[in-house]
């Protein structure tokens, strides 16, 4: 029997109240569109992400792409954000931003080697995964750890973003949509940070669902996502949730997650 109140959870881009409650517009008009009943699920930190996505009751859940490719039995992709600003290119696809605070007067990458890094989880993308592969060749360079310190689990970009604020970390992380969103909603926050570099793009997290679902009604949700961004009644919930739309992806685009994660464990991270 397919499940009767399918879960939607929006916990990975939860970065602003702001940001929550337009989530929670999207899963109400998503719902609407649809006819399929979507219970919107509040998960706050730091409860764990694995047991969310590890249950058999999601609808239309955001999980990160690495343990997206790993995960067996892989959930069915719904859609993915496509980012509104210009450096997506209008694709569904995120960076991980590198930050710091502006006063400590970092120039380039290099300078920050000997300092204290912060990172949010080892089964991260964003938050780990795409930083390790980044500093990799740096760190097979240096024959030796790059950092005097690796302040981590954080868990989230907002306690990645006020390690370096707060000065308990040097350089930290972050999800470049979910700056975007903590820079929109609360600009107060940033505004003594600067991103200092940033990695290779990356497939955005994805909504997902479990299988149970259905892949009947997992079509149906993205179908919907994939219109949304012609429903004049939504073009506001999207601005503030700075999304031009949502995009539909195959389980193959996150391949190459696991494929650099192994790349790059070939030496101790950072």
């Amino acid at each position: 029997m397919p499940m009767q109140r399918p879960i939607a959870c929006s916990r990975m881009y939860d970065v602003t109240p702001q940001a929550r409650a337009a989530w929670a517009d999207l899963f109400r008009w998503l719902a609407d569109a649809t006819g399929i009943a979507l219970e919107d699920l509040a998960y706050p930190a730091p409860r764990p992400l694995g047991e969310l996505w590890s249950r058999d009751d999601l609808g239309c859940v955001f999980m990160c792409g690495w343990p997206f490719s790993k995960a067996r039995p892989q959930p069915l992709p719904i859609a993915a954000p496509v980012p509104r600003a210009e450096r997506y290119a209008g694709r569904p696809v995120y960076f991980t931003d590198l930050v710091v605070r502006r006063d400590r007067g970092f120039k380039r990458l290099e300078e920050t080697f000997g300092q204290r890094i912060g990172w949010t989880d080892k089964g991260s993308q964003s938050g780990f995964n795409a930083l390790r592969n980044h500093l990799m060749p740096y760190r097979e360079s240096a024959g030796k750890p790059l950092y005097s310190e690796s302040i981590g689990p954080l868990v989230t970009p907002l306690r990645a973003l006020d390690s370096v604020i707060e000065g308990t970390a040097d350089i930290a992380p972050l999800d470049s949509y979910a700056l975007d969103l903590i820079t929109a909603h609360t600009p107060e926050r940033v505004r003594d940070i600067e991103v200092l570099v940033s990695t290779a793009s990356s497939p955005n997290p994805l909504l997902v669902a479990s299988p149970q679902l259905g892949a009947e009604r997992a079509r149906i949700l993205g179908e919907a996502l994939q219109g949304v961004s012609g429903a004049d009644d939504m073009r506001p919930v999207l601005d503030r949730l700075c999304l031009s739309g949502f995009a539909t992806v195959t389980p193959e685009r996150y391949d190459v997650l696991d494929q650099r994660a192994e790349k790059s464990a070939r030496v101790p991270p950072f």
